[in-house]
């Protein structure tokens, strides 16, 4: 059985998911439940850290791209930090590297976010 642990905190810029564990067919079923409860505003951005992930298969890919399309669909940015060697290389091998902003840590994600220009 893989384990996979969330913690989710709150920052200015938005949500954080920090990750740790596999995430795989048999955890990714946990960040896809989070999806329709996690709060997101026009413009704030989510960020996923994925420091503690010790593996990422194509389910976890998939989850990964729920998880874009949460944030889409919320007018909000996503960005992943701290991105392990390993899966860095297969997101560069499928393309996923020009789909998902990357920073080296959280902090430098939620640094790197703008606030939203006021609608007219």
């Amino acid at each position: 059985m893989t384990h996979l642990a969330i913690r989710t905190r709150t920052t200015v810029a938005g949500p954080v998911l920090e990750l740790t564990g596999e995430l795989d067919h048999a955890s990714c079923s946990q960040v896809r439940d989070l999806l329709p409860g996690l709060v997101l505003h026009r413009g704030q951005q989510l960020v996923i850290d994925l420091a503690g992930v010790t593996f990422c298969d194509s389910s976890g890919i998939t989850a990964l791209i729920a998880a874009r399309n949460h944030t889409l669909a919320a007018e909000a940015d996503i960005a992943l930090a701290a991105v392990p060697h390993h899966i860095r290389r297969i997101f560069s091998m499928v393309g996923l590297d020009q789909v998902f902003a990357a920073h080296p840590t959280a902090r430098a994600a939620e640094a790197a976010w703008t606030p939203p220009a006021p609608r007219p």
